[in-house]
């Protein structure tokens, strides 16, 4: 009876660890691509020196209890409006849509984005985003905060990962002009997920 029951359980137990293992490996393959950009001259934020001594990007512990799942809100009479940057630029976005989830119990709401220009390139036509700012920004993580890649949901069921959660190439160099979060995508609580400060030579 015994044996039974814990073949029972292992029938329920088995998906749930091999999804776990394929969010993780997802996570890390994630930031080595990443990690591979910035050593690469054509593609990499990172001034000459700095790829020289580039030893990675530092990220907090991967934590799944920050990959949640969302539900995806399209804006069905989105408008265009200039975002501020980190410079005086002041590129065009529309708001299309919001995601819904729970984190540290409570209900929250962040805008996603798209740029009209941006879903012109090449590969690039669903692309979103969101950026973000929360508690650890200035002291563990870049102060003007940071952003996570989405894309066009093919249904509202979505995922959101702050795993991924990633600094804007303004916090690498003075030369890029950054989009800055807006206020109503302050989320009032510490998110430990994701990419931290950037640390010139730090082993990460």
């Amino acid at each position: 009876m015994r044996s039974l029951l814990v073949v029972f359980l292992l029938s329920f137990a088995t998906p749930l660890v091999a999804q776990l293992d394929s969010a993780i490996y997802e996570i890390r393959e994630y930031r080595r691509l990443q990690e591979e950009k910035f050593r690469d001259p054509k593609e990499s934020p990172l001034s000459k020196k700095l790829r020289k001594n580039f030893k990675g990007l530092n990220y907090f512990p991967v934590d799944l209890d920050y990959r949640l799942k969302a539900k995806f809100v399209k804006n069905e009479n989105p408008v265009l409006f200039e975002m501020k940057t980190t410079t005086s630029r002041l590129p065009e976005y529309q708001k299309y849509g919001e995601v819904h989830f729970k984190l540290d119990g409570e209900e929250r709401v962040l805008e996603v984005y798209q740029s009209p220009e941006i879903i012109k390139k090449q590969g690039l036509q669903d692309y979103l985003f969101i950026p973000f700012t929360d508690e650890t920004n200035g002291i563990d993580t870049y102060e003007v905060g940071r952003y996570i890649d989405f894309r066009v949901p093919e249904s509202e069921e979505v995922i959101v990962d702050f795993n991924k959660s990633y600094n804007p190439y303004c916090s690498y160099g003075s030369a890029y002009s950054c989009p800055i979060p807006p206020e109503v995508n302050h989320l009032p609580l510490k998110v430990k997920a994701g990419e931290m400060k950037f640390t010139p030579g730090a082993q990460h």
